[in-house]
């Protein structure tokens, strides 16, 4: 994995132009075995009206690494990968900065995967759990 490591984020980064990634400035930042991290800044433009990371935005930074995770585990050639189900519970709130979000496979199966999704700011504190159901479908 080390030695794709910089070309998987490339991809991945890449992959991002002209998307709501893009549009929340999310970076993809680490990759190994069995996860993959990326960042967004937290600034005005992500804020809740009261000058706070909006749940909204925590959210889609969380399903975008997971999705990407998917993509890059379960062979992105082979699959269509979709999330089906999100959640997330939001601890602590942050108004500027950057937020890391660290997605981890829980359950890999054939057709589902269970994502866990840790994000966190610079001083590793948690601000949001969240989990993504995906659905790995084949393609024609």
């Amino acid at each position: 994995m080390e030695q794709y490591k910089e070309k998987i984020l490339e991809v991945c980064n890449k992959a991002c132009e002209n998307t709501l990634m893009q549009t929340l400035d999310i970076e993809f930042t680490d990759v190994g075995e069995n996860f993959l991290t990326a960042r967004m800044p937290v600034t005005p433009k992500v804020h809740q009206p009261d000058g706070v990371l909006h749940g909204g935005a925590t959210v889609a930074l969380a399903e975008s690494v997971a999705s990407a995770a998917s993509y890059i585990f379960l062979d992105g050639q082979k699959f269509f990968v979709r999330g089906i189900e999100i959640a997330a519970n939001h601890i602590k709130s942050i108004s500027e900065g950057y937020v890391i979000a660290k997605a981890v496979i829980i359950h890999k199966g054939r057709t589902t995967q269970l994502w866990e999704i840790r994000v966190t700011n610079a001083e590793d504190q948690l601000i949001s759990l969240c989990k993504l159901t995906t659905i790995a479908l084949p393609k024609a």
